[in-house]
């Protein structure tokens, strides 16, 4: 085994970039400070599974048994890891 390889590591972007009918893993919420918090308050918090559900400007995702409505701007705060690709 060639111990010069890099270790896996999982496919991160913003929750803009997260496919449709894809989930993903908050790693970190990035940018201004109150609308962090505001995320933090609906339920989105580091370790969450966000599923992107639909939509562009306007992103409908489910937490758990929760669907809520994100604005592109907001969505832009959240990093997320690819944790299962979008369902055919």
């Amino acid at each position: 085994m060639n111990s010069s390889r890099e270790p896996f590591r999982p496919q991160r972007m913003r929750l803009t970039q997260l496919p449709n009918g894809a989930a993903g893993r908050v790693c970190s919420l990035e940018g201004e400070a109150e609308i962090c918090q505001r995320l933090r308050e609906m339920g989105v918090g580091e370790s969450v599974i966000i599923e992107r559900v639909s939509g562009q400007a306007t992103l409908l995702c489910q937490i758990s048994n929760t669907r809520i409505a994100l604005n592109e701007g907001a969505a832009q705060h959240i990093v997320v890891e690819l944790v299962r690709s979008a369902r055919p």
